[in-house]
């Protein structure tokens, strides 16, 4: 018996064997379910054969043409990917809204005898459910930002808060991008429909009851914005701001970012996409050192001619409650590990009672 749902809380998706995305893969690429897998009833170039034969020829060769390739690739996958799958196998299937498609899996599924279940809806409906959590409602966690200029190790310590138990959001993780001009990841940023989904699996997982760790961010990380409730609940967060030496920072930045520093055609081209109100000749400048492979130098420039003033602009702006100020000496795991546990007894402080 085929049985259909709703219910996407993560707990109800994790109840099941796997969470099958039967979209054809440049559906599957923009956005799917968190820890689905695709196993498409039509590829891209057949679901574009078939859509078009249904537009402009006939409806009756579109469907037998659909249906045969449909017959195929379910075909294949029972021989492959699910191959290895016992009796017991209960699997979540949806498709774009859990029409023909999906249910063609689904009641091939049913034949085979595993327990099938279909999202009502398919994609749709879950997309629906992010939005809700990310457009239409204020979040319930209780979140605090991480604050400090660039090279203070905000990431770092982010990791170091985290290993003290504390509940954290990596949003440059989730976004795939560092945030800075220089902060493309390999692999690229995920779609912006990606981006929100990841958000949203990262927020469910959290207990709004605990406080929650996020670095400080601009609305936009590299080409994704951060959606309305997120963005609100940022700006209204209490601060604990970070402080580090420019040296340190200076080490920080040349090892974080050594894969952009490697690629000089990569640096070269990030660089002549600085702001216009620096002058060229400066550009310029900052471009030689580059090609000489003077990172260091060129960080410190960077940091004092273009990072530094824009942080005290945003900074003059600004106005949050700080929890605390930490100073630290160096960027050393030592140093790292202190103001972790500074972060932790801060956050003590402004627990809710129980």
């Amino acid at each position: 018996m085929i049985r259909r749902t709703t219910d996407l809380s993560a707990a109800d998706r994790d109840a099941f064997d796997a969470v099958i995305d039967v979209r054809s893969p440049g559906e599957f690429a923009e956005d799917h379910l968190p820890g689905a897998i695709n196993l498409p009833v039509l590829d891209d170039a057949e679901r574009a054969e078939v859509g078009t034969e249904f537009v402009r020829g006939s409806k009756f060769l579109a469907r037998r043409t659909g249906a045969a390739r449909v017959a195929r690739n379910i075909a294949a996958h029972l021989e492959g990917a699910l191959g290895d799958r016992d009796g017991s196998f209960q699997p979540l299937i949806y498709c774009w809204r859990g029409g023909q498609r999906s249910g063609a899996m689904a009641a091939v599924m049913d034949q085979v005898g595993w327990g099938v279940t279909v999202l009502d809806g398919g994609y749709q409906t879950w997309r629906r459910q992010v939005k809700a959590g990310l457009y239409d409602a204020p979040l319930p966690h209780r979140l605090t930002l991480l604050d400090g200029p660039t090279g203070s190790g905000k990431t770092a310590l982010l990791e170091a808060v985290a290993a003290q138990g504390v509940q954290v959001l990596d949003l440059e993780a989730l976004a795939g991008h560092r945030g800075s001009l220089f902060g493309a990841m390999p692999g690229g940023q995920p779609s912006q429909k990606g981006f929100e989904t990841r958000l949203h699996e990262a927020l469910a997982r959290l207990d709004p009851d605990r406080p929650v760790v996020v670095e400080a961010e601009s609305s936009k990380i590299g080409a994704r914005v951060v959606p309305p409730s997120l963005w609100a609940a940022m700006t209204s967060a209490p601060v604990i701001e970070i402080t580090v030496p420019l040296e340190a920072r200076v080490r920080h930045i040349v090892s974080t970012y050594a894969d952009i520093a490697a690629d000089r055609v990569a640096l070269d081209h990030a660089l002549t996409r600085l702001p216009r109100h620096h002058a060229k000749a400066v550009i310029s400048g900052w471009r030689d050192l580059a090609a000489r492979g003077e990172i260091a130098t060129l960080v410190e420039l960077l940091i004092a001619a273009h990072y530094d003033p824009s942080y005290a602009r945003t900074g003059s702006v600004r106005d949050r409650a700080v929890l605390a100020r930490i100073a630290l000496p160096d960027l050393t795991d030592p140093a790292l590990e202190q103001a972790a546990r500074t972060v932790v007894s801060s956050l003590d402080r402004t627990a809710r009672p129980a």
